[in-house]
């Protein structure tokens, strides 16, 4: 049976419970991270190096970071996650990968600041900044949005799981920096979103 490592509080164990619920697969969750520790002991680092959660074992086949996890499952159990074509394919991937590298710096610097209320991540000039940049990114997701229902189509695929469980931290920080734009097409996809099940249940968390 697949197993997954990973507290539900977490935005990337989120990642890979929704994709898992979606696609109706048993699984075996083990809370592990932060309070419930685990990731430091050597079991644990043989498995995941980086000491970090999600860990998959599907198997005997282990496999750690969050959107690789959403893409395997999503490859190998089908459901319509994973497109076909090459091209719409790549266009999830686009945005799996924009998630980590464009989208995450800023929601992160919010998030650690607004809700863990870390001392690093206080300076009222960085988190006006990161909500500036923050309105700009989630309107080219608006702008990707316009005329398609999902990011990768009329389909919910694996491309929306990463910035699905983003947008609803986003909408959802408290004490926020400013103004969130209103953007007309994210707010439909979000209210999409929220009519799944799966979603519903594994991202739609009070925020800790």
């Amino acid at each position: 049976m697949l197993k997954i490592w990973g507290r539900v509080n977490s935005i990337n164990v989120m990642k890979v419970l929704w994709c898992a619920d979606e696609l109706g697969l048993q699984y075996e969750r083990i809370d592990a991270g932060m309070a419930f520790g685990q990731v430091t002991e050597d079991w644990y680092t043989a498995m995941n190096p980086n000491a970090k959660v999600p860990t998959i074992d599907d198997d005997g086949f282990v496999l750690w970071e969050s959107n690789a996890i959403v893409r395997y499952l999503a490859a190998r159990h089908g459901g319509g996650l994973c497109p076909a074509d090459a091209q719409v394919r790549a266009d999830a991937d686009r945005w799996m990968d924009w998630q980590l590298s464009t989208l995450a710096p800023d929601m992160g610097y919010l998030f650690w600041g607004l809700v863990r209320n870390s001392p690093a991540h206080q300076d009222p000039q960085a988190q006006a900044a990161a909500a500036r940049s923050l309105a700009g990114l989630w309107g080219m997701v608006d702008a990707a949005l316009a005329g398609r229902g999902f990011l990768a189509g009329d389909g919910l695929s694996m491309g929306d799981i990463p910035l699905g469980c983003f947008v609803h931290r986003w909408m959802e920080l408290p004490d926020y920096p400013g103004e969130r734009p209103r953007l007309e097409h994210l707010q439909a996809w979000y209210t999409r979103l929220q009519e799944r099940p799966a979603y519903r249940e594994r991202v739609m968390l009070p925020l800790t």
